[in-house]
C-alpha cells in the first residue's frame, strides 16, 4: 500500500473520499466541526422536510450503508431507536449522515489515536449516543464546554453561550501529554504570598525536610536539625548548592526553607471548561466565516493529543483552522469540504501564514470537460465561480449565506504596486459574457477588463492585471 499522502485537501463528499482514499488505522488525531443547518439537504434520507417517504428512505439507508458486524450494527440499532424517539426530522436525517461518517473516521484512526467532535447543545446529546456505540463507553474522555460568547441575550431563555467537544480515544493508549491553565489570581495572592526583593519573582515556601530518612539526611546546617521524627530532604552538597543558588531562605526561627517560584509552575491542569479562549469581532484573524473557531482552540486540541509529525485530519474543514494550528504545530494534516469556496478560502489562507504557494487538491477539475461538468452539477454556478477564482489567486468575497448580495463582486486580487503600494483587482465571473457585461465592468472598475479562460492560468505577471478580471467558461 502506497503512503498516505498529507498536506493536501480534498474536494467532495467526506464519507466517500475516507472510504476511497484514507486507509484503516493511519490517523494520529481527527477534530470535526460538522455543520447542522436546517434548511440543508442531508441527501441520506429527508429530502423532504415535512417528513414524507421518511419510511422509505430509512429502510433504504439500512440496506444501502455499509453496516459491518460489530460496532455499525450497534450504530444502526441505535438509529433505529432514535427514529422512534426523534420521528423523521432534519435533526434525525443530520445524526444518521454524521453515524455513517464516524463510523469511517473511527476505523482510519489509529489504536494511540483520538477525535475531537465539536459541535452545539442542539445536537450533542444524540451524538454523545452515536459516539458512545461506536467507540465505547469506556473511551469516552471529556466533554469540554467551551465558552463562545461572553453574553447572550435569548429574551424567554438562558443566554446559549458556549459550544460542546466531545473528546474520544480509539484505545486505552492514547496519546496524551497534559495542558495547564494559569492559576487563578486569588489563589497566587494566598499561596504565593512572597516575592523576590530584585527580581520581583512571587515564590511560596516549601519543606527542606522529609518524614524518612535517605542516606545521610541527620546533620546540623547553619545551626539548625531536621524537626523531631523528621530528616532533612536533600543532602548537605544539595543543601549547599541551592542555598548558593539562591533558593534557600531562614524562617525568623532560624529554619531553612526551600523557594518554590511562581514562573517555574506548569499551572492549574486544565479542566473540562474552557473560558479563556476567544475569537473576538475585531480579531485580525477573522475570515468573515460564519462557524471560525479560534486557532488557539485548535492548537490547545492539537497539543494535548498529537505528537510533532503525526497526521491530523478535518473532514469538514471549512475555512480551515484546524490545518493551520497543525502547520504551525509541525503536524501532517489532511482537510475536506464539499465547497470550493472552503477550498478556495484554505488554500489562501494557508499561503498567507506559511507560504504554501501550491497547496494539492484532489478531486478538482483538471481540464475543460471537467470543468463544465462542475458548472452543470447542483450548486453547479458557485462551485465553479469558487473553483475559478482559485485559478487567477483570487480571494472570495462574501460566502455560502451572501450569495446575490456581493454587489457583482466575486473575488479580489490584492498585490503591492511598483510604488510599494497595495492595490485591489476585483474579479467577476460570468457563465456566458455578452458585450454588455464588459461594460459594467468597465463602467464600474475602470482601467480596462481581461478576460480569463477559467481553466487556464494566468500567464502574466500579477502587477500588470487591469483593475478588472472577468472569468468565464468559454467554449
Amino acid at each position: 500500500m502506497s503512503a498516505l499522502e498529507t498536506n493536501v485537501l480534498y474536494y467532495g463528499d467526506n464519507l466517500e473520499i475516507l472510504r476511497r482514499y484514507i486507509p484503516d488505522g493511519s490517523v494520529d488525531l481527527v477534530y470535526l466541526d460538522p455543520p447542522f443547518n436546517s434548511n440543508r439537504d442531508y441527501n441520506v434520507i429527508f429530502k423532504d422536510e415535512s417528513g414524507r417517504q421518511s419510511d422509505a428512505q430509512l429502510t433504504a439507508f439500512d440496506d444501502t450503508w455499509y453496516w459491518g458486524p460489530d460496532a455499525e450494527a450497534q450504530v444502526s440499532t441505535l438509529v433505529a431507536a432514535l427514529r422512534q424517539g426523534i420521528n423523521p426530522s432534519p435533526m434525525l436525517a443530520y445524526l444518521v449522515e454524521m453515524a455513517v461518517r464516524l463510523v469511517e473516521l473511527h476505523r482510519v484512526l489509529k489504536p494511540t489515536g483520538s477525535l475531537y467532535l465539536h459541535c452545539d447543545p442542539t445536537a450533542s446529546h444524540y451524538l454523545r449516543l452515536i459516539l458512545d456505540a461506536i467507540f465505547e463507553p469506556r473511551h469516552f474522555q471529556n466533554e469540554i464546554t467551551w465558552k463562545r460568547f461572553s453574553a447572550k441575550n435569548d429574551p424567554k431563555r438562558y443566554g446559549r453561550s458556549h459550544d460542546v467537544i466531545l473528546f474520544y480515544a480509539k484505545s486505552a493508549t492514547f496519546t496524551w501529554h497534559p495542558e495547564y491553565g494559569p492559576f487563578e489570581d486569588d489563589y497566587v495572592e494566598e499561596n504565593y504570598r512572597y516575592v523576590e526583593p530584585g527580581t520581583g519573582r512571587r515564590y511560596r515556601r516549601g519543606d527542606l525536610t522529609a518524614n524518612k530518612p535517605g542516606g545521610d539526611v541527620d546533620f546540623e546546617w547553619h545551626g539548625m536539625r531536621p524537626y523531631r521524627g523528621r530528616h532533612w530532604a536533600y543532602s548537605r552538597a544539595n543543601m549547599d548548592r541551592m542555598l548558593a543558588e539562591g533558593r534557600v531562605e531562614f524562617r525568623k526561627t532560624g529554619m531553612p526553607v526551600y523557594k518554590r517560584y511562581l514562573d517555574e509552575q506548569p499551572g492549574v491542569p486544565l479542566q473540562d471548561v474552557w473560558v479563556d479562549i476567544r475569537l473576538h469581532a475585531g480579531s485580525k484573524e477573522r475570515l468573515g466565516w460564519a462557524t471560525q473557531k479560534p486557532v488557539a482552540l485548535l492548537e490547545r486540541i492539537l497539543a494535548a493529543s498529537s505528537n510533532p509529525g503525526d497526521i491530523v485530519l478535518d473532514p469538514f474543514c471549512g475555512c480551515g483552522t484546524a490545518l493551520v494550528a497543525a502547520q504551525k504545530l509541525d503536524r501532517r494534516w489532511i482537510g475536506i469540504d464539499i465547497t470550493y469556496l472552503a477550498i478556495a478560502v484554505m488554500r489562501a489562507r494557508l499561503k498567507d501564514a506559511f507560504g504554501l504557494e501550491e497547496v494539492p487538491v484532489v478531486g478538482q477539475p483538471t481540464e475543460v470537460e471537467g470543468a463544465r461538468q462542475l458548472a452543470r452539477s447542483p450548486e453547479g454556478r458557485y462551485q465553479f465561480q469558487w473553483w475559478a477564482l482559485g485559478l487567477v489567486d483570487a480571494r472570495p468575497v462574501g460566502g455560502m449565506e451572501k450569495k446575490g448580495a456581493d454587489q457583482g463582486i466575486d473575488g479580489k486580487i490584492t498585490f503591492t504596486d511598483q510604488n510599494r503600494e497595495l492595490q485591489t483587482v476585483v474579479v467577476k465571473y460570468v457563465a456566458r459574457p455578452t458585450g454588455k457585461d464588459y461594460e459594467c465592468m468597465m463602467k464600474a472598475f475602470g482601467r480596462g477588463v481581461m478576460v480569463s479562460r477559467a481553466t487556464v492560468d494566468l500567464d502574466r505577471p500579477i502587477e500588470t492585471i487591469p483593475a478588472g478580471v472577468l472569468l468565464a467558461l468559454l467554449g
